[in-house]
């Protein structure tokens, strides 16, 4: 079966886990450390505070940043349930908007029409690894005072008119798991510019304290720490910030070859008028976290059957992107919500395996399966 993700490790991740098994620090400590400073000057910003994952690093945000009961937070419905879910750990309520049929990011200009009294903040997705158009929504908000916290989940390495996503904003959530371009196996960081968002985020982390277990252990004298928040255990382990180091190492080149075979991919679908290849609009590359093709409805095959006849090939293949609205949670609350594109592109849009270690044999595989699938086998003449 080719996956339609696989992680890239190599010994180097294996040794730095081990080494760190070995030092009996094990818990958030100096390999976090050393992970966080990586990403803050990968990304360019002044912070980076690693976290359990990237819904507890959008959780924490909207935390620091005053986000709470009586508020509401404008995010695509576009998106993994744990964007809007985020927003409602932090006791907000999430107002869904929709997206541009290309890009597959928030539309800009469907934003004003969805600000009411209650409106706090703006949390754009950067969806499947192409950036959001930051510059039209940085505009909305500081026309109506809002905070910006982007969902960068999908697009570490990836930049926004050749600057690199991480502090465009007031916060920044990435995500490590193994779907994305690099992974810790569970993991998130928050970067900011922000000294009071970034301490608060440090604090609440790790239950409140005021000092975190390395600083303590550490000192030349005792130290007692104080809890004067409430806070959470969203801390990453010194394993994990281990094997994020050695990651943040093949980053660039990940990102590459990923490149490389999302453009093989665009390049043997061109001719191709009922499959809609990734857009890349002029302020953004595209970094390929997956590769997502639409079906169009002239296609001679639903979307349907082409990802179950692809599975019998031994090809595995994802729907593109969940709809959160559609969900029963989100129905439950608010009822039904009209969002034309972000529906129809849930119902269109499928994900064909990428990952950076891929043979040119597996996607010539992929390539050739897939058209066969996708076109009308002729009957012969007299049946």
């Amino acid at each position: 079966m080719i996956p339609v993700a696989k992680p890239y490790f190599t010994e180097e991740e294996e040794r730095a886990a081990a080494l760190a098994i070995r030092s009996g620090w094990v818990v958030q400590g100096p390999r976090v450390l050393e992970f966080e400073k990586m990403v803050a000057d990968y990304v360019g910003a002044r912070y980076a505070l690693a976290t359990s994952n990237c819904t507890t690093a959008l959780h924490l945000a909207l935390l620091a940043l005053g986000i709470g009961a009586g508020d509401e937070v404008l995010v695509p419905s576009y998106s993994f349930i744990a964007s809007a879910n985020s927003i409602l750990h932090a006791g907000a309520t999430p107002v869904f908007v929709d997206i541009d049929a290309r890009t597959y990011n928030m539309d800009a200009d469907l934003l004003e029409e969805k600000i009411t009294p209650r409106t706090r903040a703006i949390m754009p997705v950067h969806q499947i690894g192409l950036a959001a158009d930051l510059d039209a929504i940085h505009a909305v908000a500081r026309k109506h005072n809002l905070v910006v916290i982007e969902d960068a989940a999908t697009i570490i390495g990836g930049d926004y008119k050749g600057k690199k996503i991480g502090a465009h904003s007031e916060a920044v959530c990435f995500s490590f798991h193994p779907r994305k371009a690099i992974t810790t196996g569970e993991g998130g960081m928050v970067t900011t510019n922000n000294p009071e968002i970034a301490q608060k985020i440090e604090m609440t982390r790790s239950h409140g304290a005021n000092v975190s277990d390395f600083a303590r252990h550490g000192a030349d004298k005792v130290v007692i720490e104080e809890y004067p928040v409430l806070g959470y255990n969203y801390r990453l382990t010194d394993i994990q910030g281990a094997v994020g180091v050695e990651q943040m190492k093949k980053l660039d080149w990940i990102l590459a070859r990923r490149i490389e075979i999302g453009t093989r991919y665009n390049q043997a679908f061109a001719d191709l008028d009922f499959i809609e290849t990734p857009y890349e609009p002029p302020y953004a590359k595209h970094t390929y976290q997956s590769y997502c093709l639409r079906i169009a409805h002239n296609s001679p095959k639903t979307r349907g059957e082409i990802m179950a006849e692809m599975q019998a090939e031994g090809i595995a293949t994802r729907r593109g992107v969940m709809a959160a609205h559609l969900e029963a949670l989100y129905v439950n609350r608010m009822g039904r919500v009209a969002l034309p594109v972000t529906e129809e592109a849930t119902q269109s849009t499928l994900l064909l395996p990428i990952y950076a270690q891929m043979t040119e044999q597996e996607q010539t595989t992929v390539i050739e399966t897939l058209r066969r699938v996708v076109t009308p086998t002729k009957q012969p003449v007299g049946v």
